[in-house]
């Protein structure tokens, strides 16, 4: 039976010991400065020798064959092993090899991997989001250390409560797709310089010969000729062309579908609003919709210096934020503006008003203009839409029939919020909010096409249940 000997910082080779039974080994009370391993008369001393030898006594490694190359890019990923905490400058190596790799050599397992994951492990569990996902964050290291911890090809026998959490959900930076960089063949020169000598020499002896044999060559060539031409007219057959096959053309792509799903409608609430300081039409709001703490649309809560004592002792702690504008002031008494819920667009590209950036849009109703009159927003009689009772912020908001996951950020070239609004209205003989596809235009062949199928008219409902209503406008429009 053999025996190891386990220096306490070698936490790879207790990890590997625990992870495969088959090495039958029995661990040594013993605790020295460098590692020991015993088997019979033969003894292996430190942490990366140690590890190469298991490698060839592990089944998911032992069958696995590496080139010379592969060989000394393990042994150097094996030198990390004494290195405690890795530096800085290791982990972006790391990170820079894992670009276009599945593994550390590539596509293939090696007792590098599990080595190298043991001494990051600790490393990388106390790394911040920004750190794992953020614009100069090490993400493949992160995206490698999930897949090396959960493999069973591998095998690492790691308990979930040891495994670094990865959240794959959480990205805060989504960076421009690259291409594996193409390795250029570099020229045989050794074979090319006696080639090319080979060519000289025989040039100089066939010099001598060359005027002739271009004779012959082309008298052979025309006597040839003659005799092909002679065979097919004395035989009278036609050369068949070949018919060469069409390509089949590729199908055509989906066209995509728009469809009131692509909004991101929520419960907003207002937490505070006041008057825009440089826009006598405008509002600011400071509105809770249910964000992640690290989204980029969110107010920092040290940006937010305009929020009186009260209102922040009344919701504390803060939640998450975002500032909205909306050209409310003068159509709705500001109290009203005040600790309300409302119905808000929360993926719309935020846009900057008058100094102030809004990152959404609290849905109002006014009456709908008869056909040929002008709409001033001036004369109209607003009133905000209201989700029911008991509605929490965050809460997703949706027409009846069209329920979908919504887009990240309506795209604003493309314009498909202007092509959805049109529809929004209350029902004739109630309040209640409402999708009208013959207000949108989404009727008869050419509204349907590219449009999502739904029913006629669909009421705006929370995810919990119960619609969303405006307080008396009836047959309203909602913008």
């Amino acid at each position: 039976m053999a025996s190891l000997a386990l220096s306490p910082a070698d936490k790879a080779l207790s990890l590997l010991v625990t992870s495969f039974k088959d090495l039958s080994i029995t661990l040594s009370t013993a605790t020295p400065a460098v590692s020991q391993f015993t088997a019979g008369d033969k003894t292996i001393t430190g942490a990366s020798a140690i590890a190469s030898h298991f490698a060839s006594l592990i089944p998911a490694l032992q069958n696995t064959t590496y080139t010379a190359e592969e060989s000394a890019e393990i042994q150097r990923w094996l030198e990390l092993l004494p290195c405690t905490p890795v530096p800085e400058s290791t982990l972006d190596t790391l990170n820079e090899t894992l670009k276009f790799r599945s593994t550390l050599l590539g596509e293939k397992f090696s007792i590098a991997d599990a080595v190298v994951y043991a001494s990051v492990k600790n490393d990388v569990a106390a790394w911040s989001d920004e750190q794992r996902t953020g614009e100069k964050g090490r993400r493949h290291v992160i995206r490698w250390l999930d897949f090396v911890q959960n493999s069973p090809e591998l095998g690492l026998n790691v308990p979930e409560t040891e495994k670094v959490t990865v959240d794959v959900e959480k990205v805060l930076f989504m960076p421009k797709p690259e291409e594996a960089p193409k390795k250029e063949k570099k020229p045989a020169a050794a074979a090319v310089e006696p080639a090319a000598k080979g060519v000289v020499e025989q040039a100089k002896k066939g010099a001598a010969v060359a005027a002739e044999t271009v004779e012959k060559v082309a008298q052979t060539v025309k006597d040839a000729a003659g005799a092909a031409v002679a065979a097919v007219q004395g035989q009278g057959k036609k050369t068949e062309k070949k018919v060469k096959q069409k390509r089949e053309a590729p199908p055509p792509k989906p066209e995509p579908v728009m469809s009131p799903a692509q909004l991101d409608l929520r419960v907003g609430h207002i937490l505070y609003c006041r008057p825009h300081p440089n826009a006598d039409s405008l509002f600011v709001s400071t509105i809770a919709m249910g964000d992640d703490p690290s989204s980029t649309v969110i107010t920092p809560h040290s940006e937010i210096t305009d929020l009186p004592a009260e209102i922040l002792a009344k919701f504390n702690p803060l939640p998450p934020v975002r500032t909205v504008c909306s050209g409310l002031n003068g159509l709705v008494p500001l109290e009203e503006m005040q600790d309300r819920k409302v119905v808000v667009v929360a993926n719309l590209k935020p846009v900057v008003m008058r100094g102030i950036k809004s990152a959404a849009m609290v849905l109002a109703a006014s009456p709908r203009p008869a056909a040929g009159e002008e709409a001033s927003h001036k004369k109209e009689f607003v009133e905000l839409v209201s989700p029911p009772a008991g509605a929490q912020a965050g809460e997703k908001v949706f027409f009846e029939g069209y329920e979908g996951t919504p887009d990240a950020q309506l795209n604003p070239k493309k314009k498909i919020f202007e092509q959805i609004q049109p529809g929004f209205k209350t029902l004739e003989d109630d309040t209640t909010v409402a999708f009208d596809r013959a207000l949108a235009g989404w009727v008869g062949p050419d509204g349907e096409k590219g449009k999502a199928k739904g029913e006629a008219v669909a009421k705006l409902v929370t995810s919990s249940g119960g619609v969303c209503k405006a307080p008396t406008l009836k047959g309203a429009a909602i913008s």
